[in-house]
């Protein structure tokens, strides 16, 4: 494997399933008052259990503003299985005869180690060896191992849901492969060098936006996710405005579609639904 296509190392967490679903307001009023209330209330307690899940992670009902959607639910599990457990009960609540699947992200959260993965490949062709050789293996190892302990790492493979900050902003996006604009034909010290400047502009914002970073190469068609969270909505405006003007998203980023909304809990929600 040649340097410049020398991928950065990766830790990840917890897995991150968003879903966008539309509501059926036509039938939602057509159906029966007591039992169109009864199955709202159902669904309330239900989404408060899967809030904080016994397995860990935690779920949040977020309804969106200028959205395809109405209302996105986020749900954080610590394995795969745990989140298929928790889209089956999503989509089998009570109130899902009147909920419309628009569309569905699948990622983990992840921190990548684009420095670590530029040193020890540099340190590994210094001394004639190569990345992926025993040495290197063996740095990796303890190096990934210190970045785990990390409480920084740790918060951003394991966070824990800004109940404070209540905005919510949802986007995918990728790195482009246009030919002059190849993101991944780029050298590992190059790419590590325009990530740490996109992250100096992300540390601007501390305290005042919360991001989880989730990655889907080989999950989703986008590779990754981005959840925002905020006390100010325009928050989202500033920081994403600042970001693009970095070299690494003015050259190589693609966006999609953004998702605005603010959480609700599962009362608030369900008796929006039934008003």
């Amino acid at each position: 494997m040649t340097a410049p296509a020398l991928p950065p190392e990766t830790l990840e967490g917890w897995y991150a399933l968003h879903e966008l679903y539309t509501v059926d307001h036509a039938a939602l009023l057509q159906a029966d008052a007591g039992a169109r209330r009864g199955a709202l209330d159902a669904t309330a307690a239900e989404l408060h259990a899967m809030a904080a899940p016994a397995e860990g992670g935690w779920s949040r009902v977020v309804p969106l503003v200028g959205s395809v959607a109405d209302v996105m639910m986020v749900h954080l599990r610590p394995t795969l299985d745990d989140l298929l457990a928790v889209q089956h009960h999503a989509r089998t609540l009570p109130a899902a005869r009147w909920l419309r699947l628009q569309s569905a992200f699948l990622s983990v959260t992840e921190a990548g180690l684009y420095h670590v993965t530029a040193k020890l490949a540099a340190e590994a062709t210094a001394r004639g060896g190569e990345p992926g050789d025993a040495a290197y293996e063996a740095a990796l190892a303890e190096r990934s191992a210190a970045e785990l302990a990390s409480p920084h790492v740790r918060r951003r493979l394991y966070p824990e849901p800004p109940d404070e900050m209540p905005y919510v902003s949802f986007y995918p996006m990728s790195k482009r492969r246009a030919p002059g604009q190849n993101w991944y034909a780029l050298s590992l010290e190059e790419r590590s060098r325009l990530m740490y400047t996109h992250g100096t502009t992300g540390r601007r914002y501390a305290g005042r936006v919360m991001q989880i970073i989730s990655g889907a190469v080989g999950l989703a068609a986008w590779e990754w996710g981005v959840t925002l969270f905020a006390v100010d909505p325009l928050e989202f405006k500033r920081l994403v405005t600042d970001m693009r003007f970095d070299e690494v998203s003015a050259q190589y980023a693609e966006f999609g579609d953004f998702h605005v909304g603010k959480v609700a809990s599962p009362e608030a929600w369900t008796a929006s639904l039934g008003s």
